[in-house]
């Protein structure tokens, strides 16, 4: 077999992902639109530039490997201590955001008329965030020190552990039985591998750190490759799908003490066959199939939109955080990514309506490229979002510390420009001016000379500046500005 025009195809298809991943970058995208958008060009249905591959099966061999480890290093990355420490409250507010939008997805989906399979797989893609965006987000906006930095990752935690349950669903929905007990027992051997696996990860760590005793780097890497090969070859026998067996070896190995050391060997292999899989991905895209999924796209871009601003408040208000960090919340929440397209592919191989994929590929391209613009940009918009609400609080408060003293000093000029007696204090005395609301021409017969009423109003501005100087409290910075 000759390779030669593949690899030139493919590295040149490489080469132009970096200088569009360059430009990408100056405005804030991430890479995962870029590699889909590279293979959406180098497709056969995409006519713009005379590539097409002779041999495809190697590409898409390389791109299991990516999505094995997309998912391995998301299990790698799994912190169980801040998830046990923390259960309850992560459950509460990850689970309710996970909850008001796959309800939403669903519904969404059942409107399309698809299948009740399609609409199961149309609530997943649009309900889960892809956790590799949004840890990218965090860290290039500089906002992990942020109030709402933890309820995010405790949110993105939440729903790693939702697709680990998820995805063992739906591979048995997919596998097309029809008679209960065979469902029932794909359904139960999935989740006891979930239930054995999780089981290893949280108490036996020490006793799997036996097994990467060596200062080989060569002999270690070779060894937590193979594992996470092995075992996305046993989900997909136990029918809980390739991914989710990388997945959960990927949490056991993060338990051991060796979890940096494969973090930063993985994490570039994860990069480089990552790129596979959204480079495949995008191959397999059909740009004349755009049109009839143009109005669910936007439906469901819209949706996920205005779910998210809902939900980001809520999961805030339940943290006691403001409306502030709930919409910055909500616009690095609604990235999605990855597991959406994992479902995708999935549905591909299940026979399932063939407007899947268009429609996955299409909702990501729009949601990864608006996202983080979004994002990028989320303290300009709730600041025109609270801006009403901003102004209105700061007039009260300034009204509160100066209506006092300016009533005062408005009721001394009314009371002498009305010709009303005016009692002020001496130099000696501390007492307060009163106000004797007796007319002047029931006190005494004369009227006060001109230069008798400007005295009394300069006398009276200058006792209530003093009286403000000395009682006066300071303006406080209001909260929300």
């Amino acid at each position: 077999m000759h390779f030669g025009p593949d690899l030139l195809i493919l590295g040149a298809l490489f080469v132009i992902a970096y200088v569009l991943g360059r430009l990408g970058k100056s405005i804030g995208l991430p890479a995962i639109p870029i590699y889909m958008a590279v293979g959406l060009l180098a497709s056969p249905n995409f006519h713009l530039f005379p590539l097409e591959f002779v041999h495809t099966e190697y590409i898409e061999l390389m791109a299991v490997f990516g999505l094995v480890l997309l998912l391995f290093n998301l299990g790698l990355e799994f912190d169980q201590d801040e998830f046990f420490s923390n259960a309850g409250k992560l459950i509460i507010s990850g689970g309710s955001y996970i909850a008001l939008n796959m309800g939403a997805g669903f519904a969404f989906g059942f409107m399309l008329g698809w299948g009740t399979r399609e609409a199961l797989i149309v609530a997943g893609i649009t309900a889960t965030s892809s956790s590799a965006i949004v840890t990218k987000l965090l860290i290039e906006l500089k906002r992990l020190a942020n109030p709402e930095t933890p309820m995010i990752l405790g949110v993105t935690v939440v729903e790693d552990i939702f697709i680990a349950i998820y995805l063992a669903i739906v591979s048995v929905v997919l596998s097309g039985e029809t008679e209960i007990w065979p469902v029932v027992g794909k359904l139960g051997i999935a989740f006891l591998f979930l239930i054995v696996m999780f089981t290893v990860a949280r108490w036996g760590g020490r006793y799997v750190s036996r097994l990467f005793r060596t200062k080989d780097d060569e002999l270690f890497t070779i060894l937590f490759f193979g594992l996470a090969i092995m075992f996305g070859g046993i989900g997909e026998i136990l029918g809980v799908t390739d991914a989710i067996g990388a997945f959960l070896i990927g949490l056991v190995l993060g338990a051991t003490r060796y979890r940096n050391r494969i973090e930063h060997i993985a994490i570039p292999l994860r990069d480089v066959f990552g790129a596979f899989f959204f480079l495949n991905f995008g191959l397999g895209l059909d740009p004349t199939k755009f049109a009839p999924v143009i109005v669910p796209v936007l439906g469901a871009v819209l949706m996920t939109v205005v779910l998210n601003a809902g939900a980001g408040q809520f999961v805030a208000w339940l943290n006691k955080l403001g409306p502030r960090a709930g919409i910055n919340a909500s616009v690095i929440l609604q990235n999605r990514g990855e597991f959406a397209l994992i479902l995708a592919t999935l549905s591909l191989s299940a026979g399932l309506d063939e407007r899947i994929q268009p429609f996955a590929g299409l909702y990501v391209l729009i949601m990864a490229i608006m996202g983080p613009i979004l994002a990028a940009n989320s303290e300009k918009i709730s600041s025109f979002i609270l801006r009403p609400r901003s102004a209105a609080a700061r007039e009260k408060s300034a009204r509160k510390s100066r209506d006092p003293m300016l009533d005062e000093e408005i009721a001394l000029v009314a009371a002498v420009t009305a010709g009303q007696d005016v009692s002020l204090p001496r130099a000696d005395d501390d007492s307060e001016p009163t106000l004797d609301t007796t007319p002047r021409a029931q006190a005494a017969p004369q009227e006060p000379a001109s230069g008798d009423v400007d005295a009394l109003i300069e006398q009276a501005m200058r006792q209530s500046d003093d009286l403000g100087s000395r009682d006066r409290a300071p303006r406080e910075r209001d909260s929300e500005y």
